[in-house]
This record gives C-alpha cells, sequence and structure tokens, in this order.
C-alpha cells in the first residue's frame, strides 16, 4: 500500500487549454505559471506546446497539464484536435489589441463547436500592465464573460498580476465538478496525442 502511495505521485490530472489571438501573451501566461524568465522578445507559438505544473488544491496534490496554442489561423487545424480532451480552457485577449478581444466571440464558437460540454472556461484579459496603451475597458471583459456565463480577470504575464490566481481558479472550478475520489484513480487520464506530438511540440 506505501509503494502504490509512492508511486501515485498526484491525485488529479488536469488537462488546460490556452486560446486566442497570436501576440496576446499566452505563451508568456505559461512561463509565469511555471516561474520562468519572461522573454525580452517572445515568438508565436508553431503548432503547439505544453507545460507541466503540479499545484496543491484542498489538500489534493493536482497536476495541470497546460497546452499553449498558436494563435495564427493556418494552425488552427492542428490546434482544434486539442480541444476535446481538454477539462479547463484559458481565452487570452490582449488590452492593449481591440481585434483581438473582438475575436474573443469566434473563439467561443470555436470552442462550443470542438470542446467538450462542460469544460470549465475562462476569459482573461492580458497585459494590464500597458494600462496608458489600454484599448479594451475592463468592464468590457466583465460584460463579455458575464454574458457566457464564464469568470473573469486581467493579468499581466510581464509583472505576473493574477495569473497563479487565475489557474488556480480554473482548476478548483474543475476540481469541483470533477472531486477526487479516493477509491477512483482520477489521474489515470492521459492524453493519447502528448507522446505522439512530444518530440513537434518543442518549440518556442
Amino acid at each position: 500500500m506505501e509503494e502504490a502511495q509512492k508511486l501515485k505521485q498526484y491525485d488529479k490530472l488536469m488537462r488546460l487549454l490556452l486560446l486566442g489571438d497570436s501576440t496576446v501573451g499566452k505563451s508568456c501566461l505559461l512561463l509565469a505559471m511555471n516561474e520562468e524568465e519572461f522573454p525580452s522578445n517572445p515568438g508565436p507559438t508553431l503548432g503547439i506546446d505544453f507545460k507541466i505544473k503540479t499545484v496543491e488544491l484542498n489538500g489534493k496534490k493536482i497536476k495541470l497539464q497546460i497546452w499553449d496554442t498558436a494563435g495564427q489561423e493556418r494552425f488552427h487545424t492542428i490546434t482544434t484536435s486539442y480541444y476535446r480532451g481538454a477539462m479547463g480552457i484559458m481565452l487570452v485577449y490582449d488590452i492593449t489589441q481591440e481585434k483581438t478581444f473582438d475575436n474573443i466571440a469566434k473563439w467561443l464558437r470555436n470552442i462550443q463547436e470542438h470542446a467538450n460540454e462542460d469544460v470549465e472556461k475562462m476569459l482573461l484579459g492580458n497585459k494590464c500592465d500597458m494600462d496608458d496603451k489600454r484599448m479594451v475597458s475592463k468592464e468590457r471583459g466583465e460584460s463579455i464573460a458575464r454574458e457566457n456565463g464564464i469568470k473573469f480577470m486581467e493579468t499581466s504575464a510581464k509583472t505576473n498580476i493574477n495569473v497563479e490566481t487565475a489557474f488556480m481558479t480554473l482548476a478548483e472550478d474543475i476540481l469541483k465538478k470533477y472531486p477526487v475520489s479516493n477509491n477512483t484513480q482520477a489521474s489515470t487520464y492521459v492524453d493519447p496525442a502528448q507522446d505522439r506530438n512530444k518530440e513537434k511540440s518543442k518549440c518556442c
């Protein structure tokens, strides 16, 4: 029994997906969550990338598998195949680029079309440290989130505002929906695409 506990390094695996236009800061949010250095000149993600972060939540050890998707149109056929297995989705826009906010409606349609019906969602208005260049008010973000029944936060990957709070809130909402049972192996979910794409996913 003791040996089995040692082997079980976490109580639940959660797969989270970062979605949004290119340049909104999805990769930087991922780096900030993993306490990695903020890149001085971040390039776009090519295809898909992921990182693992293990956190403590309500006395349980939760392994977060966070997938960062490319925002460019040419990668959408690759990334939509990852929607289905996601338990939580972070929708990200840039508060200094109105077009990225306008496109949230398009990303919501993509989720509706490709993701599981009960997937947990959260809307993030990123780059809130650049308030002097703001094009999208906080109220507009709150409004679209309210209309779609999802939570909303403004974040800054650069100055690490609300990054961990956002991920932990989403993880907590997933845990409420799918509580960990001591008798079941809730942690055995493995993404079939993970091994197949591991080598391809090591991009910036």
